[in-house]
């Protein structure tokens, strides 16, 4: 290189602390050249082909890497300056901060020892570093600045203009004039010193990229500077990680003992180590998918058959042609009924937009934990057909807050480099080089926290995705992770106005990327449909994205049974002949049944009677409660099983399993069985009932719980042949009772209840039905709907208003646009709560969660009975549950039941706040009887029952 590096340069520290009793450090040169490796290194061989192909739209291939290799160097770049380099060490080690202001002073920075800068706080190294190079001196871009400034997570809200004029000292030591002529001679020769060594510095940095002036750096996009900042961001932590394990076992950038310099560090050697060592799991290939419906065996080619060992029906297997014969797939969805095998669509389809679109990576998205941690157990089968097809080893993550207590990925291996060709462990099995080259589906640790998404294969609740929407620190790393998958929406009806408003955002910026979407429903509304669409087609193609627009005539009016869309560039596709042979429309029986609850449990015994699985979805868990109470004080050879979101941790996820295990595809069915639950049953669950019973709900939700009763084809009791769904909670016209009513707007519950006749058609019914209930044009339809259509509309304009509170801008696609206040305004309080983050796309009101033990005379226990002493910490920490929101309806009262436990837990628990599983746990203690007061509150739990409550004086 003909740009060189003086002493001074090299004396820079970046980073510095004490190891063993030994002071160590790292120059600020292999800081920055480290993290120009590791990013350029990211950018070839981690991104994937179609992110790459993203960034370079504007840009050769050529120019990215050398701007990728400029952020990389320059990312600490305001590190070379004196308010940086005064920083005391996060230890307080005297004697390491003076040998290190002593070397400096020997290579020609004058004063530092005795320097006291009036405000260093006020140019942390990332700002100071995007004003250095934003300033005359160097005239670097904003748009690449930014990225800059922005690089510990949050960037500024405009370009630091005045940090150079107004904190002159930070950056050069001095400031103003003195009074006299020498000293103003001194200071001058200072100020020139930190001038020359960031001129030299940046010389050298520009020269490591490519560049041979400032004038080539160029500007990018808004989305571009995204997904580069999220890029710098995770090569910053990667190349600022001395060890890749907890235990500081394994090396990756280790500090350098303090009697070393720069020139005894061989920085290549140095970076392909730690890249061997840290990259622990293998890149998927995804390949064209075969698929062939010839009549000639010869020719005939079943994906579906492939994978599973079925045959595909017409309908998917129509489907997956369509699909491969697009050519700029952007958005698929799918809409058809429940049990004609979408998930299998779905995961056919992500591996042709995969190939498509060079994506490495998969995202399904869920509504709840429950339906989550179901899909999980089928992708991590789909993932692991994969890996062995390739013989690597492919990264899963299961993503929601309560992964650590799914027992199926607690299993899954940890991931082994797969550079390492000695002995190997994987998991609790030893295997020898030869047995670890099978393919596996694997858990790489590094990719956890706000990393989580960065893993390839990702599973996990909805609000992963929302989140994309909303403004908080990180973001950027989000961003990444998302732009490198095909993203799977799975549900998508499920989400109510407040939420809708997060998944357009996201999905808005998913086209910004060039994200393939699937999205899969069973009841759609047209609307929701367009809204969709139209979210994605202006990410991608700007707000004139109608102008070059094609697409059939009256597509967005579109009712057909099923219905295949596809954006396909800017081309829009629909398939509405399938061909069904094999699917075979069912009419299905629907009575209004008004009977108090223990009519109606003595109803359903006389239903089943002769045996039978009757289903009983309700919208509360306190009326589920009360009527499995009334189950249980019947005397009779009737089993009983309830499923709800008042369940501690692993009895919810027993409650499922066994569900599954009962009433499943090919599951041994019991002669009767009540099976009583709240929402959780009508969303992905492959469970069968015989009879159906369910409380009034909008049309789209009706259905879905519909799609439960006679699921499989199995054989049924004599008198269930004919499939029947009872509709309860009418109590008269237009009047479905206040707990329903709070639950769902009483707007969809009375166009429901007009619409829904006597028989339903599946799937035949099920376009039409929904949007009739959703398109306001069938208003006039419904007798004396006007004041809750007020209600509706007034409910649905103040939940878009708030969820715009702290919503990120659309995507600014024009070249030269910043992330300058992109997530200006957030609500900090999220940044370190990943729960309340989840909350906030999810518009739920704040609840607490608590580990529930056991007080009793002989001590302190689980509520199995096991003592606390004999238990893991993990194991405790998974018995957790949210207390009821009726308890703490306002922030003021969660505030007094969050201090009201917290003493509790520190007088019983105080050895919780070393367990790193049950630090910050609350407990709630139980007596003997397994209940408890809490306030005016009197608590109850049961295995059976889940978690009760009631006020005191209403028990008195």
């Amino acid at each position: 290189m003909n740009s060189k590096l003086s002493a001074s340069e090299t004396s820079l520290w970046a980073k510095k602390n004490t190891e063993n009793g030994e002071q160590c450090w790292t120059p600020l040169v292999v800081h920055l050249t480290d993290a120009a490796n590791v990013m350029n290194w990211l950018y070839y061989h981690w991104l994937d082909e179609g992110q790459r192909q993203f960034l370079t739209i504007t840009l050769p291939d050529e120019e990215m890497q050398k701007l990728v290799k400029f952020l990389g160097f320059f990312h600490d770049f305001g590190k070379a300056t004196p308010a940086f380099q005064t920083k005391k060490s996060y230890d307080g080690n005297r004697s390491l901060d003076a040998e290190l202001l002593e070397l400096l002073s020997r290579h020609g920075f004058a004063d530092l020892t005795d320097l006291v800068l009036a405000s260093p706080q006020k140019s942390p190294h990332a700002l100071a570093g995007e004003a250095l190079l934003e300033s005359d001196r160097f005239n670097v871009p904003t748009a690449i600045g930014a990225i800059i400034g922005g690089h510990h997570g949050k960037p500024g809200k405009w370009a630091p203009k005045r940090q150079l004029k107004d904190y002159t000292a930070n950056y050069y030591q001095v400031d103003g004039e003195a009074a006299d002529a020498q000293t103003r001679e001194r200071e001058h020769q200072i100020k020139i010193n930190w001038e020359d060594v960031q001129q030299r510095l940046f010389a050298y940095g520009l020269e490591l990229a490519g560049y041979q002036d400032a004038t080539e750096i160029p500007a990018v996009n808004q989305p571009q500077a995204v997904i580069l900042e999220g890029l710098l961001i995770m090569a910053d932590w990667l190349a600022s990680s001395e060890y890749l394990d907890a235990a500081q076992t394994i090396p990756l950038f280790p500090l350098i003992r303090l009697d070393e310099s720069y020139q005894d560090v061989d920085l290549t050697a140095r970076y392909q180590h730690a890249i061997l060592t840290w990259k622990r799991t293998d890149k998927w290939e995804p390949h064209q998918v075969a698929v062939n419906d010839s009549q000639d065996p010869k020719q005939h080619r079943d994906p579906y058959f492939d994978r599973w060992g079925f045959t595909a029906r017409d309908v998917q297997l129509i489907m997956t042609q369509a699909i491969q014969a697009t050519t700029d797939p952007g958005m698929v969805i799918v809409e058809a009924g429940m049990g004609v095998g979408k998930t299998e669509i779905a995961l056919i389809a992500a591996e042709q937009l995969a190939a498509k679109t060079g994506r490495n990576g998969v995202f399904m998205g869920l509504p709840t934990q429950a339906t989550t941690n179901a899909m999980f157990d089928r992708v991590v089968a789909w993932v692991r057909q994969l890996a062995n097809a390739e013989g690597k080893k492919l990264s899963i993550n299961l993503v929601h807050r309560k992964k650590w207590f799914n027992q199926n990925f607690q299993n899954l291996p940890d991931a082994v480099n797969v550079y390492d060709h000695d002995q190997q462990l994987v998991g609790n099995q030893s295997e020898t080089k030869a047995q670890s080259e099978a393919g596996a589906a694997v858990v790489n640790i590094w990719f956890s926290g706000k990393k989580s998404i960065l893993a390839d294969f990702t599973v996990g609740t909805i609000d992963n995705l929302l989140l994309m929407g909303l403004k908080k620190k990180h973001l950027f790393l989000r961003h990444l992770g998302f732009s490198g998958k095909v993203v799977i929406i799975d549900e998508v009806h499920a989400y109510d106005t407040y939420m809708n408003s997060y998944l357009y955002k996201a999905i808005n910026w998913l086209g910004a990327y060039h994200v393939p979407i699937i999205v899969l429903s069973a009841t759609l509304p047209i609307a929701k449909r367009n809204k969709l669409i139209y979210a994605y087609l202006k990410g991608k193609y700007g707000r004139q994205y109608k102008k070059g627009l094609q697409a059939p005539a009256d597509w967005d009016q579109a009712q057909a049974y099923p219905l295949l869309t596809l954006v396909d560039g800017q081309t829009i596709k629909q398939t509405t002949d399938f061909n069904q042979r094999q699917t075979a429309n069912t009419t299905v029986q629907i009575q209004r049944l008004n009977l108090d609850d223990a009519a109606l449990i003595t109803a359903i015994m006389a239903k089943i009677q002769a045996g039978g699985v009757a289903g009983v979805i309700v919208n509360t868990v306190k009326r589920t409660q009360a009527l499995a109470k009334l189950v249980l004080a019947h005397s009779s050879d009737v089993q009983l099983m309830v499923l709800h979101s008042a369940f501690l941790a692993p009895d919810r996820s027993k409650q499922e399993q066994a569900l599954q295990r009962a009433i499943g595809k090919g599951a041994t069915r019991p002669k009767k069985l009540i099976v009583i639950g709240t929402q959780v049953l009508e969303q992905s669950l492959d469970i069968d009932f015989d009879v159906l019973y369910t409380d009034i709900a909008p049309m789209d939700l009706i259905l879905q719980r519909i799609g439960r009763l006679h699921r499989h084809q199995i054989t049924r009791p004599a008198a269930l042949q004919q499939p029947q769904t009872f509709i309860l909670g009418i109590q008269g016209p237009g009047d479905y009772g206040d707990a329903n009513e709070a639950v769902y707007e009483k707007y969809l519950l009375m166009k429901t209840d007009h619409f829904l006749g006597e028989t339903v058609v599946l799937p035949r019914d099920i376009s039409q039905l929904v949007q009739k209930v959703y398109d306001p044009a069938t208003d006039d339809e419904v007798a004396e709907i006007e004041p809750a259509k007020e209600d509706f509309e007034d409910d649905r304009d103040r939940e878009k208003a708030r969820s715009k509170v702290f919503q990120v801008a659309p995507p600014k696609l024009k070249a030269g646009q910043t992330i300058h206040g992109w997530l200006d305004w957030d609500d900090q309080s999220l940044d370190k709560d990943e729960q309340n983050a989840s909350a906030a796309v999810r518009d739920i009101q704040e609840s607490i969660e608590v580990v529930l033990v056991q007080h009793t005379a002989h001590g302190d226990c689980l509520l199995d009975g096991r003592p606390l002493s004999t238990v893991k910490p993990q194991e405790i920490a998974e018995q957790v549950l949210r207390l009821p929101t009726a308890i703490t309806p306002r922030n003021s009262v969660v505030a007094q039941v969050i201090a009201t436990l917290e003493k509790r837990t520190g007088n019983q628990f105080a050895d919780w706040q070393l367990s790193p599983w049950l630090r910050g746990a609350l407990a709630l203690s139980l007596d003997d009887q397994a209940t408890a007061t809490l306030g005016r509150w009197s608590l109850a739990y049961s295995t059976k029952l889940g978690l009760s409550y009631e006020k005191e004086d209403e028990h008195d």
